[in-house]
């Protein structure tokens, strides 16, 4: 999930879009690099950050809805068991045990309404760029979507990849 080598060629090339498109917004790949690393500052993990927003120099990103740790703990758990994982089109709610399955559907409801924003401070077109957590909700079926996991759990080094990376 954290190997962009590993993805798969349309999950490199939505990676790479987005965070290009992102970039350019930002007057370039260094802003966009600024503004995940300034998250990367945030101990335990952004998304717990109260004001519910993280400033760099150049770019604001800001959500909706604080992620409390119990939340924060289960979808770490997902990441971290297929961070080196190849296939991208997992089911997050396939468990082995029913309460871990009731544990992440839970965290799913609680997480779906959760939208992220990403605006540049210093342009005068102030482009948005809007993304959420999960890709795809469905009643049996919920997938992770690729640009969350990279911006928030990622290295900056799979975000470097991604904006070189050829379509």
């Amino acid at each position: 999930m954290c190997n962009f080598n590993k993805q798969n060629e349309e999950t490199k090339a939505l990676i790479h879009l987005f965070m290009k498109k992102c970039a350019d917004a930002l007057d370039g790949p260094n802003f966009l690099l600024g503004l995940i690393e300034a998250m990367k500052e945030k101990k335990p993990n952004a998304l717990m950050h109260s004001g519910c927003k993280i400033e760099s120099k150049e770019a604001r990103i800001q959500w909706n809805k604080i992620v409390f740790k119990d939340k924060l703990d289960i979808l770490e758990e997902i990441i971290r068991s297929h961070k080196s994982s190849q296939n991208q089109d997992f089911n997050i709610l396939e468990s082995d045990s029913e309460k871990k399955k009731k544990k992440i559907l839970n965290m799913v409801k609680t997480l779906t309404p959760i939208e992220f924003t990403i605006t540049p401070l210093n342009s005068e077109t102030q482009q948005e760029f809007k993304f959420k957590i999960f890709e795809n909700v469905k009643d049996d079926y919920v997938k992770l979507n690729p640009i969350f996991v990279a911006m928030f759990f990622c290295s900056i080094e799979f975000t470097k990849k991604a904006l070189k990376y050829e379509i």
